[in-house]
């Protein structure tokens, strides 16, 4: 699956649902943590995912890494997909996209897109569903990452999420995204040297090297994987 643990120092994960993003359970919790599913403690989550959300976590062992990739002034986009209840006409769709109040604070300007379903295997445990209202797909993406940030917005415009899965992160630095492909709900990979290399290339960019999007939450904030990611 990976190199051994000894050489690794940043991976991808693909986090199942119930797991909080850190490897110490919290006393009394019913979620799980990453130490059932990464033999080694020695890595952190750049940009936590809530215990209810799946998909995709990059964990590094290089603190400058993971403050470059959660530092809201660089703003990189974090694709989700996101199944709700209810059908999104172009109204709620262009409202995510232009932004909207949650908790007294207007969100950064978003894309947001009907997609069809994407065939993903089902939840366990399985979605809540009602008889009488179907549910829909939407492809979010945020450059911003506060507490439960996607559930949040889509409840704004009257589509309750039901499941949320982060697939990609945009290093924006012309690449692909780094995403789930080839990954299971519970495994992990090391990375390539390839995308060793751009990771690493992010770290010589100047620290005004890029436009501040602005206001927005750390990516990486929250606790007991209840905040942070936007997910």
């Amino acid at each position: 699956m990976a190199r051994s643990p000894g050489l690794l120092s940043t991976l991808l994960f693909h986090k199942p649902y119930g797991v909080l993003s850190q490897f110490t359970p919290e006393p009394g919790s019913r979620w799980g943590c990453l130490a059932e599913h990464i033999p080694f403690p020695d890595v952190y989550a750049a940009g936590r995912l809530d215990a209810d959300s799946e998909g995709l976590l990059l964990l590094t062992a290089n603190g400058r890494l993971q403050q470059r990739l959660t530092d809201p002034a660089w703003g990189h986009w974090r694709r989700y997909w996101v199944q709700v209840e209810g059908i999104a006409n172009p109204e709620q769709l262009a409202r995510l996209e232009q932004g909207l109040v949650i908790q007294g604070q207007r969100t950064l300007p978003a894309r947001a897109s009907a997609i069809t379903d994407p065939g993903l295997p089902p939840r366990n445990p399985p979605i809540r569903t009602r008889q009488q209202i179907p549910t829909s797909w939407l492809s979010v993406e945020l450059r911003e990452g506060r507490n439960r940030q996607v559930r949040r917005m889509t409840a704004a415009v009257g589509l309750p999420t039901l499941r949320l899965l982060r697939v990609a992160i945009d290093l924006m630095d012309g690449g692909a995204p780094l995403n789930l492909e080839g990954l299971e709900p519970g495994q992990w990979r090391a990375v390539t040297p390839e995308e060793d290399n751009r990771l690493q290339a992010l770290l010589r960019q100047p620290r005004g090297g890029r436009h501040s999007p602005g206001r927005g939450g750390r990516a990486g904030g929250g606790k007991s994987g209840q905040g942070g990611g936007g997910g």
